[in-house]
Parts: structure tokens; C-alpha cells; sequence
């Protein structure tokens, strides 16, 4: 790296709790290896027990992050479980420890504003956004919470559904909108986005790209835990992001990759998938072993997560129950120059990780590993009709279109 380069990583989403330093352990080199390190803060942390958060939910398991990442966002559906305190001790930790957070505040208007780190003069800015509610993780004027993109959720019969992409598809429509209407069969929920939300969000990515030199948009979104499918919906709000100014775009939230795409030559990861997580509490083997945390007594939702999303969790992974194609998780990496206007993009990486059974994630390179993973995200951008193309250099991935 040159010195008038930076290397600027964002992962997906990051959550530990019991021994938590082991699991960075497959990822120490390379966060120590980079000049700027972002990624999503999954959930909240309390500075004291809470009845409802349990032992491995307190502030203290982050410390091994400290000094190791920049910037976290907080913009993810599960930062208010723990109601406004989990909002205010997880926001003083980040600052209390030099940490920058973005997404989530203790009001809409505090969730809203964009955070910004710099290194070496070159001022990286980012915002994000919460895309897939529930909406009672928004923050408002008076309470904490995710800076939410507001949306209306509609529900809408199956057999107007294509049953491959479970997208709309009504072909006509013969019914009048001021008269009532009568279906006895199974309803799909769909979000659509309100457009004064869609305006805001582009003013607010043109507001911020004025005060730094590379701005990056978050959002958490995507089908969870399901492979390849990316929506119309992300696309939109992804191209919206860079015409109005943001030089790349980065998501997570469906716990498993999704394809990449260049627009207008900015890079979109639409699913980063997950960076570090540990959430013993959804594998099957789970009977309860955290007292006192709120997932305790979850045998049930354990059952309705087999049934909802169309898969059993592999008991060998007793702390990353999540789909089988979970385990292959890319991280972005940005070559930041700096030229006479401030800097910019001028490369985008990938670099490839996988998860093994331990729950620990390693960097792969041109192993056996990292082609696998490699092949596996060819694959998936391919299948979603996505056009970014992956060339190996060295032991990482130059991504291009």
C-alpha cells in the first residue's frame, strides 16, 4: 500500500458474547492489517446485568474490539431489545472507547445523522439505515432507537405471488381500491417504501457526501436466511444511494451472502452476511443455557425459525445456527486514493471468509477454502442477475464489472 493509499474494510454483522475473544481470533490479522475497519453491531450491550440480556450481553465482551475497529453501525433490527438503556450503554461504550456509530440514537433525529473518521486527512464518512423494521426498533422524536426508512406494510394473497421469488406478480386487476375486497387464502407480508422516505434518504446521502471525501450507505436489509434472492426494492434504494452521491453501498441483515453488483462503477454488497456472530440461543441443541437471558426459554421459536425459513440449523455448529450456506461470509475492502480533490475509490476488493464449526471465522486465500467461498459468490451474483465480475490478486479478490 502506498502512502497515498487506504485499505478500508466493512464486515457484516458482528455479535459475541461468551469467550469473545476466541472468536476474533480467524479475524485479528486482518482488522490489524487494515488502515480503517467497519462493520454492523448486530445488537445491543447493557454496562450492567440485565434480567433480560443475561450474562453475555454486557458491554465488556466488545473490549477485545477495542482498537480494532473505527466505526460500527447500529442501524440493525435488533438494536432496541433492551429498550432505551441498551440504546445509551451500547452509544457511551462506542464512545467512551474512540469507536464511531452511525444508524441508531436516543432520538430519529440523533439515528439520522451521518458519522465520519478520519485517517491520514482522508475523511470517510457513512450513514445507515434500518430497512426492515420492525418499525418499533425506529427511533422517534422521544425515544431511541434505528434511524428507520419508513415503509408501509401491505399483505398480499398468495396466488398473486410468484411462488419462486414470492415477489408480486398481479397481471390484472379488476377490483375497484374503494371497495372492499374478499380473500379466503394464505397472505404474504410486503413492505413498500414510502417515497417522502426514499427523497430524505437521498438528501441525506447528498448532505453528508459535502463533508467528506468517500461516503459509504449501509443498509440493513435482504431476505433473510435465504440464498441468492436479491429484491427490486434493494436494487432501487442502492442506485438511488449512488446517484445521489454515495461512492459505495453495503448491506447485511439475511445472515447469508448475497451478490454484488457495480453501478455507475460503485460497488453494492447486497449481503455481507455475518462478520463474527455467536448466538448459541437459536441452535437446536439450545436448552436454555444462558439464565436469565431473554432467549432462555426459546424452544418454541427454535421450532417456528425450522418451519419459517426452511431449514434445520447443523448441530455441529452449536454457535452459528444459521443456514448451510452461511458459512461462506465476504468482507469488502476499499482502496481509498487520495488525488488533489480529496480521494477517492479507486479499487474495490473482497476478501473471503469462511466459518468453520467452532463458530470461528478464518480469512481464506487461494486454498481450498477461499475458491470454494469465491465460487460460491460468482454463483450467487450470477443467479441474481447481478454484474460484478471476481479476479483473483494474490490471496484476494479484485471486484469489477
Amino acid at each position: 500500500m502506498s502512502d497515498s493509499q487506504l485499505s478500508l474494510l466493512f464486515g457484516g454483522d458482528f455479535s459475541v458474547g461468551k469467550d469473545s475473544a476466541t472468536y476474533l481470533e480467524g479475524v485479528n490479522d486482518l482488522l490489524d492489517s487494515a488502515d480503517v475497519r467497519m462493520f454492523q453491531l448486530e445488537e445491543p450491550y447493557t454496562k450492567e446485568l440485565l434480567e433480560s440480556a443475561g450474562p453475555y450481553k454486557v458491554t465488556s465482551v466488545l473490549d477485545p474490539i477495542i482498537g480494532k475497529v473505527d466505526l460500527v453501525t447500529l442501524s440493525g433490527n435488533h438494536f432496541y431489545d433492551y429498550g432505551e438503556t441498551g440504546v445509551h450503554d451500547t452509544i457511551e461504550w462506542c464512545h467512551d472507547n474512540g469507536i464511531v456509530c452511525v444508524g441508531g440514537g436516543s432520538t430519529a433525529e440523533e439515528a439520522r445523522q451521518p458519522g465520519f473518521f478520519e485517517k491520514d486527512g482522508v475523511r470517510i464518512g457513512v450513514l445507515a439505515w434500518n430497512v426492515i423494521g420492525s418499525k418499533y426498533t425506529f427511533a422517534t422524536p422521544n425515544r431511541g432507537g434505528t434511524n428507520g426508512l419508513q415503509f408501509t406494510r401491505a399483505w398480499v394473497p398468495e396466488s398473486q405471488l410468484d411462488q419462486t421469488t414470492k415477489q408480486l406478480r398481479i397481471e390484472f386487476d379488476t377490483h375497484s381500491l374503494k371497495e372492499p375486497v374478499e380473500f379466503s387464502e394464505k397472505f404474504w407480508g410486503h413492505n413498500y417504501l414510502e417515497p417522502s422516505a426514499l427523497l430524505q434518504m437521498a438528501d441525506d446521502i447528498r448532505a453528508a457526501k459535502a463533508q467528506c471525501d468517500v461516503l459509504i450507505a449501509y443498509y440493513h436489509m435482504g431476505y433473510v436466511h435465504q440464498p441468492v434472492i436479491v429484491n427490486d426494492w434493494e436494487c432501487l434504494i442502492a442506485h438511488m444511494a449512488i446517484d445521489a452521491g454515495a461512492d459505495a453501498v453495503t448491506a447485511s441483515h439475511s445472515h447469508v451472502a448475497h451478490g454484488v453488483e457495480v453501478y455507475r462503477d460503485a460497488p453494492i454488497f447486497y449481503g455481507l452476511n455475518n462478520f463474527v456472530m455467536w448466538v448459541p440461543q437459536l441452535s437446536p441443541n439450545f436448552k436454555g443455557k444462558i439464565p436469565g437471558d431473554k432467549d432462555s426459554g426459546n424452544e418454541e421459536w427454535i421450532k417456528a425459525r425450522v418451519k419459517r425459513f426452511g431449514f434445520v440449523p447443523d448441530p455441529e455448529y452449536p454457535t452459528y445456527p444459521f443456514h448451510p450456506e452461511s458459512v461462506y461470509c465476504p468482507v469488502a475492502k476499499f482502496i481509498i486514493e487520495k488525488d488533489a480533490d480529496g480521494a477517492h475509490i479507486a479499487q474495490t476488493r473482497m476478501v473471503l471468509m469462511k466459518t468453520e464449526k467452532s463458530g470461528i471465522p478464518y480469512v481464506h486465500g487461494q486454498d481450498e477454502a477461499g475458491r470454494e467461498t469465491l465460487n460460491y459468490m460468482q454463483s450467487i451474483t450470477q443467479k441474481a442477475g447481478l454484474n460484478a465480475v471476481f479476479d483473483w490478486d494474490g490471496d484476494e479478490v479484485i471486484v469489477h464489472d
